[in-house]
C-alpha cells in the first residue's frame, strides 16, 4: 500500500538515478534536493496571494463597518426625508449588493502592486510557463540592472536540454547513435578522469527490413573498448566490423529500441579533453579579476548551445564583465555567472571572459561545463545496411549526440 501510495515519488526518484540505461553519478541527499522541486517563484506567487487576501478581508471589514454606521444613522431618522417610507427596504437592497459584491472581492482579490503580478491560481504550478507575471518579474529585473537573456526555449541556458530534438523524418529502419561524457579536470591543471559511454541503438518499424545487417565503421584511434549485444554474432563483427544476429534466420524486433553496440572510453591523457578551460582568479584591491578561456581541442567537433557556468559570491552585486566572447547571464538567485555560446567549433575554437567581483578565488570554482554536439566523439558510425539473403541495401537513417554527464573543473 505505501508503494502504491508514493509510486510517483519512487519514479522521479528513479527517474534522477537512471539516464539512457546508465546510473547516473548522485546521492541521496542530490535526488531528496531534486525530487522536492523548491521553487522560489512559487514562493514568492503565494506571498504575493497571501498579501493580497488579507487586503481584501481588511477591505471587506472596513465596508461592513461603514455600513453598520449608515444603518445606524438610519434608524435614528439622521437620513434626510427623501428616502421616505422606502428607505429601509431600498438601503436593505443596496447592503445586499455591496455586500455579495465585497465577497466576490474576497475570493479574487483586485491586484495590488508586487514584484510578480498574478494571472490566477490556474498558472501558479506553471512555473516554467511564459506568462503576463513572468514578463513582468522580468522587467523588474532588468530595471535592477540584471543582464537577461531569453532564448527562444523560455528556459535559461543552464536548463536546456541535456539531447538534441528528435529528426523530423526516419526511415523504417532508425539508429541511434549516442554519446556521454564524464569529465573531472583540476583547477591548474591534469585531468583527473575522463569518461566516454557510446550506444548504437536500432529500431526497425517494418517486417520486411528485419533480417538485416549492419556495416560500423570504427574510427577511433584513442582505444576504445566494444562492446556487442549477446544475440550479435561477435565473430561477425571483429573479423568484419558487421553486426548481425547469431541465427541469421531471426528477425530484429520490431517497433523497439535495441542497443546492438556499446563502448567505454576512460582516460586521463589529457591530450583527450574535448574542450579544456582554463579560469584565473586573481585577487585585487577591491576583489577578485576573473579570466576565464576555452579552446576546442577536437577541431572535428561543433559543440552547440554551450553553457560555462561560474559560481559567484553572494551578497555582492553584479560582477563588473569586461572582455567577452558571445553572452553572459548573472543568475542572483543561484549565485551563477552563465556564459552562453551558441557555437564552438574550428572557426572560434578559442575565447574568453574578463569580470570583476569581490571574493576570494576559491569563491570561483567549481565550473561546470554543458553542451551538445551532433558529432560523434569517438568517430563510431553506421555506414551501411543491407538484407541477410541477397546483400541489397536497405534505406536507413541516423541521428547522433554527444552530451555531457558532468563536466566540472574543480
Amino acid at each position: 500500500i505505501e508503494i502504491s501510495e508514493h509510486c510517483f515519488d519512487l519514479i522521479f526518484a528513479f527517474d534522477e538515478i537512471v539516464a539512457l540505461g546508465y546510473r547516473e553519478n548522485v546521492n541521496l541527499a542530490q535526488i531528496r534536493t531534486f525530487t522536492e522541486m523548491d521553487s522560489h517563484e512559487e514562493k514568492v506567487f503565494r506571498a504575493v496571494r497571501e498579501t493580497q487576501e488579507r487586503e481584501a478581508k481588511a477591505e471587506m471589514r472596513r465596508k461592513a463597518k461603514e455600513l453598520q454606521q449608515i444603518r445606524r444613522d438610519g434608524e435614528r431618522g439622521k437620513k434626510g426625508p427623501g428616502f421616505g417610507g422606502f428607505g429601509s427596504s431600498g438601503m436593505s437592497s443596496s447592503n445586499t449588493a455591496i455586500i455579495t459584491d465585497t465577497r466576490i472581492e474576497a475570493e479574487k482579490p483586485k491586484p495590488t502592486p508586487a514584484p510578480v503580478r498574478s494571472s490566477g491560481p490556474s498558472k501558479a504550478l506553471k512555473l516554467l510557463g511564459k506568462g503576463k507575471e513572468v514578463d513582468d518579474f522580468v522587467d523588474k529585473l532588468k530595471s535592477e540592472g540584471e543582464n537577461i537573456i531569453l532564448p527562444s526555449t523560455g528556459k535559461r541556458p543552464s536548463e536546456a536540454s541535456k539531447s538534441l530534438p528528435p529528426p523530423t523524418h526516419t526511415e523504417s529502419v532508425h539508429m541511434r547513435v549516442e554519446e556521454k561524457i564524464t569529465l573531472t579536470c583540476g583547477r591548474d591543471g591534469g585531468l583527473q578522469n575522463m569518461e566516454v559511454l557510446g550506444m548504437i541503438t536500432l529500431r526497425v518499424s517494418d517486417e520486411k527490413n528485419g533480417r538485416i545487417r549492419l556495416k560500423v565503421s570504427n574510427n577511433d584511434k584513442r582505444g576504445v573498448q566494444l562492446q556487442t549485444h549477446p544475440n550479435v554474432d561477435k565473430k561477425l563483427f571483429t573479423a568484419e566490423s558487421v553486426i548481425g544476429l547469431k541465427n541469421p534466420d531471426k528477425s530484429f524486433p520490431l517497433k523497439s529500441d535495441v542497443g546492438v553496440l556499446k563502448w567505454r572510453l576512460q582516460t586521463t591523457d589529457e591530450s583527450f579533453i574535448p574542450l579544456t578551460i582554463n579560469c584565473w582568479p586573481s585577487e585585487s584591491g577591491t576583489g577578485c579579476d576573473v579570466n576565464i578561456e576555452y579552446e576546442l581541442q577536437d577541431e572535428c567537433l561543433e559543440l552547440n548551445d554551450v553553457v560555462i557556468s561560474i559560481p559567484v559570491p553572494s551578497g555582492v552585486g553584479a560582477p563588473v564583465i569586461g572582455d567577452l566572447d558571445g553572452e553572459y547571464r548573472h543568475d542572483s538567485r543561484r549565485n551563477v555567472l552563465e556564459w552562453c555560446l551558441p557555437v564552438i567549433d574550428v572557426k572560434n575554437k578559442t575565447g574568453s571572459l574578463e569580470f570583476s567581483i569581490p571574493g576570494q578565488p576559491n569563491d570561483f570554482f567549481p565550473v561546470n561545463v554543458s553542451f551538445v554536439s551532433k558529432g560523434s566523439y569517438c568517430d563510431i558510425q553506421v555506414t551501411k545496411v543491407y538484407q541477410v539473403d541477397g546483400d541489397s541495401p536497405v534505406r536507413f537513417s541516423t541521428e547522433t549526440s554527444f552530451v555531457v554527464d558532468k563536466y566540472e573543473i574543480l
